[in-house]
């Protein structure tokens, strides 16, 4: 033990040699006698010295053999761990494999349904795959809008790009927007709404049209105007892609106030059933005016105004 050539084992002719070479190592060849199966020591001294060196290595021995044992074991957790962690990968690849399959399944023949699988119930996903389910279903979302996009006709589109961004901007701001009815827009033109002065609008409307050279109407509705000392006043506003007229109904529709759409800088509506409406401008003259309809009376066309503007500002932007 305490020499590298008998540790662990030797590889001399016979075990007195062994032991004959321990003690030449050590230098205590004098101080020893060789019998037949014995070894016979002179002085106290030796014998004391090879218990010491024995004692030494006997711990070096020690701290050997656990390393030795502590990478038996870390070896044995690691294999343990690998297989654990093998084990674990399959069967998450099982459970994406059978989650796919049973999402295919489900949705396989969704476009031959009729609202394109919007009752369908999502399978529970594993949670590997909980925010790969969330963009999958924002791909499925996207894709059944275009879907029920692409049945609306040419002319209701404008509507309903309007309505969603009236959406947007009010869901939870006002309690009706007005999603469920048809959105007419130039509501000053129709007679129901104004039997009376509908047909002096129209020329009005025309020659603003050639003097200003707008394309399209985006609104047009009988207002109550709130002035700084707080009297009411019956007006109309008319909202072209070009300007937003403030007029009289009163003297033939005779424009007051013009505002180029590119002055707007905000909107603000009020949540109750007011209608009230203020256009925010680069020179700090708020228009404020109140929305109001003949027929229906309660009718409501605060999200109707906002969704126009908001509809035409974002095409206006595209083109930029």
């Amino acid at each position: 033990m305490i020499s590298e050539f008998t540790w662990p084992n030797h590889d001399l002719p016979s075990d007195k040699d062994a032991v004959r070479k321990l003690i030449e190592c050590h230098g205590f060849q004098h101080d020893v006698a060789y019998g037949k199966t014995k070894l016979f020591i002179r002085t106290p001294r030796t014998l004391f010295t090879l218990e010491e060196l024995h004692a030494k290595m006997l711990v070096r021995i020690v701290l050997f053999l656990q390393k030795v044992w502590r990478g038996t074991l870390a070896r044995l957790r690691y294999r343990r761990t690998r297989a654990a962690l093998t084990i674990a990968r399959h069967y998450r690849r099982h459970k994406v494999r059978a989650y796919l399959r049973q999402v295919e399944r489900r949705f396989r023949d969704v476009r031959l349904l009729p609202d394109r699988g919007r009752r369908l119930a999502w399978p529970a996903p594993p949670k590997v795959l909980q925010r790969f389910e969330e963009a999958l279903q924002g791909i499925y979302h996207r894709w059944r809008a275009a879907e029920l996009i692409r049945s609306v006709s040419p002319e209701m589109l404008p509507q309903l790009r309007a309505k969603v961004a009236a959406m947007e901007l009010l869901k939870g701001h006002r309690a009706d927007i007005g999603l469920q009815r048809a959105w007419q827009g130039n509501y000053i033109a129709l007679k129901p709404d104004s039997p009376q002065s509908s047909g002096s609008f129209t020329p009005v409307a025309n020659e603003l049209k050639r003097k200003d050279k707008y394309m399209s109407i985006l609104f047009s509705c009988h207002v109550r105007k709130v002035n700084r000392f707080n009297k009411v006043e019956d007006r109309a506003i008319f909202i072209t892609d070009r300007h937003l007229y403030k007029m009289d109904p009163m003297k033939q529709y005779k424009v007051m106030k013009t505002i180029p759409l590119y002055n707007l800088v905000g909107l603000s509506v009020s949540n109750g059933k007011d209608q009230l409406v203020v256009f925010h401008t680069k020179d700090n003259k708020d228009l404020i005016v109140c929305l109001f309809s003949n027929d229906p009376s309660n009718d409501s066309r605060i999200g109707e105004l906002v969704g126009v503007l908001a509809s035409h500002f974002k095409r206006v932007r595209k083109r930029v």
